[in-house]
């Protein structure tokens, strides 16, 4: 009698939901220019954290109409003198200009100042030789107002893609940015960043190092799209250590395989994928390899940022209402671990099934089925929390459909699965795929 009631709870549950979406639809102003969509109900309950102020980097933030007037969508970062630049980029084959020109530029002289110029609105993505000309506009535009070398100006665009971005718009408001430049303006760099965001994202930690504090800020923007291939949407990390740019690159590509990596909201890797980190120098504290004490502590506090940044992309996944953790574990080898998690975080059917919160695991062995990683029926088991779902080729005797129903109307879930052949292992996050997924999509560019 509990399971039938809790049945028809999840389908009126579904239908409110489908009902709230039809209503936003209809209802007129309710388009992406004139409202900014409701906040996730997975964001962090504080709002946007307090970040401390990085030596050496300076924000500012302006409208410059690069897609919807009365928007703010450009975001300017002063870098000082000596900044150290690393970055992680998208592998798509269909990279942005922005993305080409930046990855040409990592690793050069940190001997001049620094500048990072992003825009939302327009990706500035297969706009051929365009698309070029407006990153050479731009840079050159934000090197001359600045007084730092052209090559050392990176640029990210967010948002349509095969439109011809109005770099004008963009140079018409270095002045003003530069006039805004402010320690304290991060939060207004990232807001300048979203596109379907439902907030802001930021995280930040500090670490002693040789009896000194050093500070890390970050912040990103990613709501859709996400599938992440060597990075994620757009990620900026500034700290004021001091760190040689091999080191500070080496800890960013190891740290993003278990961070930015391990992320999906739809399966869709973007063309514009960008990953910088800046290391400024301002607390005069040098960090080493990793293989120093210095280098493993600062290293374990980066983690701890990327992962946070991480994990509040899929809490804004487009139209979530659930937050998952998929671990696997008894894989052949960690590939095979990624594989079959990667394909139940990508299921649609998985993720649909999580929305109506329905604990429908015969989906999760069929994902794990098609992953292409080792599996043996017989072997298998699976986990809705701390609740034993299915072993040894069947379902628990101790499973009861009620637990599972009721575990699935949490908002965080994690779903557990040993694969019985091997020591590999795997965690990936995910969340769930709802009716706002569609209409969001659907309405992008209008």
């Amino acid at each position: 009698m509990a399971g039938k009631k809790k049945k028809r709870i999840r389908k009126l549950k579904s239908k409110v939901r489908d009902l709230r979406s039809r209503l936003a639809a209809a209802l007129p102003g309710t388009g992406a220019a004139s409202t900014a969509p409701a906040v996730s109900p997975l964001a962090p309950r504080a709002g946007f954290p307090v970040l401390p102020e990085i030596g050496g980097v300076r924000f500012a933030a302006a409208q410059a109409g690069v897609r919807y007037a009365g928007r703010t969508d450009v975001m300017l970062a002063e870098l000082a003198p000596g900044t150290e630049v690393a970055g992680v980029f998208t592998r798509s084959s269909t990279r942005s200009a922005p993305v080409l020109d930046c990855q040409k530029k990592i690793g050069g002289s940190a001997s001049g100042g620094a500048a990072i110029v992003v825009n939302s609105g327009n990706a500035n993505a297969f706009t051929g030789a365009a698309g070029m000309e407006a990153v050479a506009a731009v840079t050159r535009q934000a090197a001359s107002v600045l007084g730092v070398p052209q090559a050392r100006v990176f640029t990210a665009s967010t948002g349509v893609i095969g439109e011809k971005l109005p770099h004008e718009r963009i140079t018409a408001v270095l002045e003003d940015l530069r006039a805004d430049l402010s320690p304290s303006s991060i939060a207004d760099a990232a807001r300048a960043i979203m596109t379907t965001d439902t907030y802001p994202k930021g995280a930040s930690a500090s670490v002693e190092i040789d009896g000194e504090r050093v500070r890390i800020a970050g912040l990103a923007k990613g709501s859709g799209m996400i599938a992440p291939d060597m990075a994620t949407m757009l990620v900026y990390i500034f700290t004021d250590a001091r760190i040689a740019q091999d080191d500070l690159q080496r800890v960013l590509s190891k740290l993003t395989d278990s961070s930015f990596n391990c992320i999906t909201v739809d399966s869709d890797t973007s063309t514009s994928d960008t990953l910088l980190m800046a290391a400024t120098g301002a607390s005069g504290v040098t960090v080493g390899s990793g293989r120093t004490a210095s280098g493993q502590a600062f290293e374990a506090a980066l983690a701890d940022v990327m992962l946070d940044l991480a994990h509040q992309v899929v809490r804004d996944g487009e139209g979530a209402t659930k937050f998952v953790e998929i671990r696997v574990t008894g894989a052949a080898g960690p590939a095979d671990a990624r594989k079959a998690a990667m394909s139940v975080a990508n299921s649609p059917l998985v993720k649909t099934a999580i929305a109506g919160e329905d604990p429908n695991w015969g989906r999760i062995v069929m994902a794990i089925g098609k992953s292409g990683a080792e599996a043996e029926r017989d072997r298998l088991s699976i986990r809705f929390g701390d609740i034993l779902v299915a072993e040894n080729g069947w379902a628990s005797p101790d499973y009861r459909e009620d637990l599972g129903a009721e575990y699935m109307t949490r908002e965080d879930l994690v779903i557990g699965i040993d694969l019985g052949i091997g020591d590999g292992s795997a965690t990936v996050w995910t969340c769930d795929l709802t009716h706002d997924y569609i209409r969001i999509n659907a309405d992008y560019r209008s």
